[in-house]
């Protein structure tokens, strides 16, 4: 039985079969794209960007691109650069997918990265690490005669 919000629709259970599989050939065909194509853009030229993932509308319509460009390094300008070409990028991909659409693209930093390096910083710290290692078991209950 599937389970209904107060309105009664379905609840979303995350993406479906199909549009994790048209965000996975989007992304592949983005990186190629992107590897092979010379932009005239000041906040694009000479950086490399990593595709991390394409999320697709349930219509297969829109695609939100999630990039990381190389080190990390001024990523709110080349995600605006991205954003500015998203229709020439659009464009390509209509060639180069076999889609019955080519979805419109929007570009986000991925801020995963970011997060795991917190995360690897929190578990590197003296107080965390304490708590991490496991202490061996204590006699102390043998005492209280």
């Amino acid at each position: 039985m599937k389970r209904t919000t107060s309105k009664g629709h379905a609840a979303a259970a995350g993406p479906t079969q199909r549009q994790l599989r048209a965000g996975e050939l989007m992304r592949h065909a983005l990186v190629e794209i992107l590897r092979e194509e010379d932009f005239d853009d000041p906040d694009l030229a000479g950086v490399s960007v990593t595709v991390t993932e394409v999320r697709m509308s349930p219509d297969l319509k829109h695609a939100v691109c999630f990039v990381e460009p190389l080190g990390g390094e001024h990523a709110p300008e080349v995600v605006k650069g991205l954003n500015r070409h998203a229709k020439f990028l659009r464009g390509r991909l209509g060639r180069a997918i076999d889609m019955k659409f080519t979805p419109d693209l929007k570009f986000l930093h991925d801020e995963s990265f970011d997060e795991a390096e917190r995360i690897g910083r929190l578990f590197d710290d003296p107080k965390v690490r304490q708590d991490l290692t496991p202490q061996p078991p204590s006699d102390s209950w043998k005492d209280e005669d």
